[in-house]
């Protein structure tokens, strides 16, 4: 704060006492320090602004609270609506590409929204008169809060920063450049050459990296030639960590591609699926690697976002705004429980036992076993037939989810409600869920349908999504104040989605409760937590070292990427699934297309399974618990978990019932 804000500043508090009186001293203090911490110059004279600006009369309070609450649930859906519009034809599959949508994409109609609420003042009206908090205080103080002190600190909140709309511009480009090279990352698998010159994958089948690929791999555990596939996979992985894969196999369908000797040839005629793609041209059987593409985009995240640091005093790094400002769970906390989880001894046991069923030594694939799930008794074949039958339309999902809903506990008045405020769409990408932020606007769930209908991965996403909006509608229409909408932050949303993602086979009519698959489910969740900790391990240590070589290029940020893969899987799973120096850790898509995202997982899986544990424990049905706990709205992360089950945000539920599961009590 320059000399003449701190002068202005104590003027405006000498002067509003003196009008107030020592009633309102504490207001009146607190009001022009956070006012005055973001004031430039240019915005004129902070006392004289102060003095017509503050609210003292409480019902005046209440009525510049309601208009604030009200004003922005609507500018912030419809902005979102517009977003949506803009981001259209990058998100859903409408046929080909035009050359303008990767600009619409990138364009944030919103990022001058704060920035012109400090110039018109209303963001300085907002920190004037409503208390903007850090989050110790939240964390110290939150459950002493009503919930319209937390609507308020949720309002404040916003105005915590004042970033340039520029650089928010600048942010958002890069993210849509990032996300839409992901959804264009598709490897034709009919189109591997294994070992013997083998195509071990049908015709067709085309998977989207990282998630396609991963869950294929999962997929394969019940195929008689799935160990091969899987390597195939695994090693398929390992070139887009290390950006060794030929540039030209991604998403071209003319050409052959041996992953492990790494050669391309020319498809013969017979075997190519399509006669044209979205590549222009001949097909060449150009071996040329991937010129480090990956890691550019990741690098162009990490600029934009540095672009904002000088203006988040607070949270002067994007690590630090990550989990600050957006989990309210702080960095080291968020460490020690990834890190609790992948050194727990009890991956080696888990590891043993799913040697027993495997009959063979593990390997660095089988991170995603899934043979504790009750998928694992069924081929991909014959779970893709029973999807693509039920549902070969997108249309065809959105018709069923009352009957969903319904049979996961929501009466049929729910049912209805929630699932006439959802919208399907078909995805060019793996899928995801699009919330609304507005009341009369309606969630998306996109997912991917291919052509014969929905395939059981593409299944398995939309129960995740349509978990996400479920939580979504509610989170919106049920909570008191619309500030408030939403939960406390992505881990959250994560795992009201994996409850619903976890009931999937049951909604075909497949699987059974019993003890036994109980203790599949623990182990299942153990181990899926103890993969995806090491991912989001791997994350936060990227970000960090490009914190520390800012002037790094791609290429150095790609080697930084594979030791920080290796040196994680060096240290908690080759000890249990072998394969130094593997990079399989290295490869999830979320680090290119979202920033600091993949943590969310794992603690997502946490609560997720704190949830399942409170609903089997109390014998609560699904639906009415859902909607109970999506409904309290957006407060911090171990306030929103006491109300939903009694406890804070825990590894402990995880790892006790697994060594309980373990032991077989």
């Amino acid at each position: 704060m320059d000399p003449k804000t701190r002068a202005a500043a104590a003027s405006a508090k000498a002067a509003l006492l003196k009008q107030y009186g020592e009633g309102q001293r504490t207001r009146i203090e607190r009001g022009v320090d956070q006012a005055a911490s973001l004031w430039r110059p240019s915005d004129g004279d902070l006392a004289a602004f102060a003095q017509g600006a503050f609210v003292a009369d409480p019902k005046q309070l209440d009525l510049l609270f309601t208009r604030f609450e009200g004003v922005f649930e609507q500018l912030d859906g419809h902005m979102l609506e517009i977003s949506r519009e803009l981001r259209w034809a990058s998100d859903v599959d409408v046929g080909p590409y035009s050359a303008i949508d990767p600009i619409l994409a990138g364009y944030d109609v919103s990022a001058h929204l704060v920035d012109d609420f400090f110039d018109n003042k209303l963001g300085f009206s907002a920190l004037l008169n409503f208390p903007l908090t850090t989050l110790k205080e939240r964390l110290a103080e939150g459950q002493d809060y009503s919930r319209r002190r937390w609507a308020e600190v949720r309002l404040t909140g916003r105005f915590a920063r004042r970033v340039p709309s520029g650089v928010q511009q600048h942010i958002a480009r890069a993210a849509a450049e990032g996300e839409l090279y992901i959804n264009e990352y598709n490897i034709w698998m009919h189109h591997l050459i294994g070992e013997g010159g083998k195509r071990p994958f049908p015709k067709g089948l085309r998977l989207i990296s990282h998630w396609n690929l991963r869950d294929e791999i999962r997929g394969d555990y019940a195929d008689p030639e799935g160990l091969l596939k899987q390597r195939l996979i695994a090693k398929v992985m390992e070139r887009i960590v290390t950006q060794t894969l030929p540039a030209a196999v991604i998403d071209d369908p003319r050409l052959d591609w041996d992953p492990l000797a790494n050669t391309v040839t020319l498809s013969p005629a017979a075997e190519i699926e399509v006669a044209a793609t979205s590549r222009p041209g001949l097909a060449k059987a150009d071996p040329g690697k991937e010129p480090d593409t990956r890691y550019a985009h990741l690098l162009a995240n990490f600029r934009a976002q540095r672009e904002a640091d000088p203006f988040s005093p607070t949270a002067p790094t994007l690590i630090a705004r990550s989990f600050d400002l957006s989990r309210e769970i702080p960095e080291d906390r968020v460490v020690a429980m990834l890190t609790e989880i992948c050194a727990s001894p009890l991956a080696g046991q888990v590891a043993a036992l799913i040697e027993k069923r495997l009959l063979r030594k593990l390997l660095p694939h089988d991170l995603w076993y899934n043979g504790f799930q009750p998928r694992g008794k069924y081929t991909d074949k014959d779970l893709d037939a029973l999807t693509r039958k039920r549902y070969p339309t997108s249309a065809a999902f959105a018709a069923d989810i009352p009957r969903i809903l319904q049979q996961l506990g929501f009466a049929q008045d729910k049912a209805a409600f929630v699932s006439s405020h959802i919208r399907v769409d078909p995805s060019r990408g793996a899928g995801h869920a699009l919330q609304a932020a507005r009341r009369g606007d309606f969630p998306h769930l996109r997912t991917r349908v291919e052509k014969g209908g929905m395939d059981y991965k593409g299944y398995n996403i939309a129960v995740h999504e349509l978990g996400h909006n479920v939580e979504q509608v509610f989170s919106l229409y049920n909570v008191d104040h619309t500030l408030l909408s939403g939960v406390p932050n992505n881990a959250f949303t994560e795992a009201l989605a994996f409850v619903f993602q976890g009931r999937d086979l049951a909604l075909l009519g497949l699987g059974k409760a019993d003890p036994e698959a109980e203790r599949a489910r623990v182990l299942n969740d153990f181990f899926m937590t103890w993969e995806i900790a090491g991912v989001g391990l791997v994350e936060i240590a990227t970000w960090h070292w490009m914190y520390d070589h800012p002037g790094a290029t791609p290429a150095q940020l790609r080697e930084a990427v594979v030791h920080i893969a290796r040196d994680h899987w060096n240290r908690f799973y080759a000890p249990v699934l072998g394969g130094k120096d593997t990079v399989l850790l290295g490869v999830y898509s979320h680090m290119i297309q979202n920033t600091l995202y993949l943590p969310d997982y794992p603690i997502g899986h946490l609560i997720a399974f704190q949830i399942e544990q409170h609903l089997r424990q109390t014998g609560a049905a699904l639906g009415p618990e859902f909607e109970r706990m999506a409904s309290f709205g957006s407060v911090t992360p171990d306030l929103w978990m006491q109300h939903a089950t009694g406890a804070k945000v825990s590894t402990g539920p995880l790892l006790q019932a697994t060594a309980a599961a373990l032991s077989g009590k």
